[in-house]
């Protein structure tokens, strides 16, 4: 939750949520509002969360957007119990969780550092895992990369897994925005990151835009590229293609906000309300991040439409190696017409089409999906 935070404006205002329908704040005494926002502000200071602040004087509705977001995530209703009930000789004990749950976290288990890309975009980029055989995992675009951290966990058991953040878009606020958002521009990421650790060839798996950026890449070099697996992309062609509505309605919207800061102003709103009612809650403080505000919107619609601009039908020939191209019957997202037609134009291209799923569901994919991944890259 923590880039979602730091994208929005602060103060960021939080309200008590529960998930325990009995819990009522309206019945709190002042001691006990006062010790929840002690440990809030505590646990946050803790975790390098700043701008978070418990109001007792608004109730939800009354919450921007994303602030509703951040409070549902949070449930500090549920914290009640709890922190009325930490003495201050005690406090101790809730710094020592706080450090346990964060040597645990994403960024510490992929070891997050931030590089520069060669034409001087921050990136930010995570490595994972000791085996020799490596992997790296092109995220959704504009995604945390904690979004993805089920697939860095599993694949990291016997592979080295690296991965990193959509260009321009994660920690890079004072970069003025003016840098290529082509496709060409975020798969030569793709070797920067695998130059910066060292990797001369890796499998590459794909998830959902990243699927496009995969595809460029293992085109451009493909002596890099030992296999690649591409899950539930969205993919453009020349004659357009089969797209969902929800494709079509979001590539419109794409479209408009990108073409100025402006136009993403003007868009924000209608953004936040679709996404909203298309997300889960248990992604949702994710997911959300590239909305939350509307420069991070322009930069990322931007960067979306690099890659839903692209025909990909001119990389189909040059794409020599294994390639798992899985999509589901029922993606409403990316039409799975499009993963059996970039199958169908691959050399060595293996289609897989589950019974269900999109690239929502994909990123907590269970285990048994996740060595459909795995068992692909041993056979090749």
């Amino acid at each position: 939750m923590k880039p979602l935070i730091a994208g929005l404006a602060a103060p960021v205002r939080v309200v008590p949520v529960a998930r325990d329908a009995a819990v009522s704040p309206a019945d709190w005494s002042a001691g006990e509002w006062r010790a929840l926002r002690g440990l809030l502000n505590r646990v946050a200071r803790r975790a390098g969360v700043t701008g978070l602040t418990l109001t007792r004087n608004e109730v939800f509705d009354d919450l921007q957007v994303f602030e509703r977001v951040v409070s549902e995530r949070l449930a500090l209703a549920d914290w009640m119990n709890s922190a009325a009930a930490v003495p201050v000789d005690r406090l101790g004990e809730v710094d020592q969780v706080v450090a346990e749950t964060l040597a645990d976290s994403f960024d510490v288990f992929s070891h997050k550092e931030a590089i520069t890309s060669v034409d001087g975009v921050p990136l930010n980029v995570y490595a994972a895992g000791q085996a020799d055989e490596a992997v790296v995992l092109v995220p959704a675009c504009g995604m945390p990369a904690a979004l993805a951290e089920s697939w860095v966990r599993f694949l990291a058991r016997d592979r080295r897994v690296l991965t990193w953040e959509s260009r321009g878009l994660f920690d890079a606020a004072d970069h003025g925005g003016d840098y290529s958002i082509d496709i060409g521009a975020q798969a030569a990421d793709l070797f920067t990151v695998m130059d910066h650790y060292g990797v001369t060839s890796a499998h590459v798996v794909g998830l959902c835009g990243g699927a496009v950026i995969a595809l460029a890449a293992a085109a451009e070099q493909s002596g890099r590229v030992s296999s690649l697996s591409l899950w539930h992309g969205a993919y453009e062609f020349t004659d357009g293609g089969m797209k969902t509505k929800h494709q079509e309605g979001l590539i419109e919207l794409m479209t408009s906000a990108a073409r100025s800061r402006a136009a993403a102003r003007a868009v924000h709103a209608a953004f936040c309300q679709a996404m909203l009612t298309s997300t889960p809650a248990d992604v949702a403080h994710l997911v959300l991040y590239p909305y939350a505000s509307p420069e991070l919107l322009y930069r990322y619609c931007r960067l979306n439409t690099g890659i839903t601009s692209t025909d990909v039908g001119p990389y189909l020939a040059k794409v020599k190696q294994p390639t798992l191209v899985v999509t589901s019957q029922d993606d409403d997202i990316a039409h799975p017409a499009g993963s059996q037609q970039v199958a169908a134009g691959l050399s060595n291209g293996h289609l897989r089409v589950e019974d269900h799923g999109d690239h929502i569901s994909l990123f907590n994919a269970d285990e048994k999906l996740l060595r459909v991944a795995a068992d692909f890259m041993a056979q090749h």
